[in-house]
């Protein structure tokens, strides 16, 4: 085991997995000398040179677009968005091109495109630079979504998804680039997609937490511990596709649902799980199932207001006690 930073797992399988396969190229926004924004390409292209870590200009649709066809064309394109945010800007290349072109072509055309960036608060970027956008791209079939929150899960989501034949959407969370963690010294370290992950084991209530909640879920579960509650944290990883055996199987196990997520509430990633577990545990289910998430209204540029959209960790302790005492 190393312990390496978010930001850092990240760089060391994309630079792993380009030694191990030539067909592996970059492109984005400054990405090249800079290194990213975060830091998350620093260094690769003085190692693999300007044909294979390609700065690109400010055109999202543009370089997405030509991400779709360098997969078509039998290459393996990692396409960084500076912001998730800017997907918006490239959504016929994603949800029409990329999440179809298997399926259309009955298989014979694959296209092994991941798309990864950060999104998220932290930073007071305000509206359009701080939103959490993965339940848009849950909607679509064909593409694959993964939400890592710890640096062994950035490494082994990343490898995982640079291995893979179909588009992927990696999320990452910019305000977990700096945390540090313990990451396997493995070149084949890899995590299965639609794995979740027992972070802590509990019997009590459950708590679904993803991306920069999982810290939270977790912080809030060690907290009620003292006071004699066992609340189990789980980070699904991967959106789609969704480990739902597992949330179920907690579901039963304790009873009570607690789903938190920073994207927003409505119609968010907490609502496909909590519907999912209300359908196949409803009869084990000794309260319905809460889920948080931002509120609706686009994210604010102060930090105090930015915190007051979201769920915090007191609303995480609230939503545990109200399943079950209410």
């Amino acid at each position: 085991m190393k312990v390496k930073t978010y930001a850092n797992a990240i760089r060391d399988v994309l630079g792993q997995e380009m030694k191990r396969d030539e067909r592996i190229f970059i492109m984005g926004e400054d990405i090249g000398e800079q290194g990213g924004i975060f830091g998350c390409t620093r260094g690769l292209i003085d190692e693999f040179g300007d044909q294979r870590v390609r700065n690109t200009p400010i055109s999202e649709a543009g370089f997405v677009g030509a991400g779709v066809g360098a997969a078509l064309a039998g290459m393996k394109p990692v396409v960084e968005l500076m912001y998730m945010d800017f997907t918006y800007v490239a959504m016929d290349q994603i949800l029409n091109q990329a999440a179809k072109i298997r399926y259309m072509y009955g298989g014979k055309a694959t296209i092994p495109l991941v798309i990864r960036g950060q999104q998220g608060i932290g930073r007071g970027n305000a509206a359009t630079h701080s939103q959490s956008v993965e339940v848009i791209f849950m909607n679509i079939p064909g593409l694959k979504v993964a939400v890592p929150s710890t640096p062994a899960d950035a490494a082994g989501l990343l490898r995982t998804a640079l291995r893979d034949n179909n588009p992927i959407m990696f999320f990452e969370h910019k305000a977990l680039y700096a945390n540090k963690g313990e990451v396997p010294n493995d070149p084949e370290f890899a995590i299965p997609f639609g794995q979740a992950n027992v972070v802590k084991e509990g019997t009590d209530v459950t708590i679904i937490a993803t991306l920069l909640y999982v810290d939270k879920a977790l912080n809030v579960a060690n907290k009620l511990e003292k006071e004699g509650i066992s609340a189990e944290v789980i980070d699904p990883r991967t959106l789609v596709p969704l480990d739902t055996e597992s949330l179920v199987k907690s579901a039963k196990k304790t009873g009570r649902v607690v789903v938190v997520h920073e994207a927003h509430r409505n119609a968010g990633p907490g609502a496909e799980i909590a519907s999912t577990i209300t359908e196949e545990a409803f009869k084990y289910l000794d309260a319905p199932v809460l889920r948080l998430g931002a509120k609706a209204c686009p994210l604010p540029f102060a930090l105090n207001l930015e915190n007051a959209v979201v769920p915090q960790e007191e609303d995480i302790e609230r939503a545990v006690k109200d399943v079950l005492y209410k």
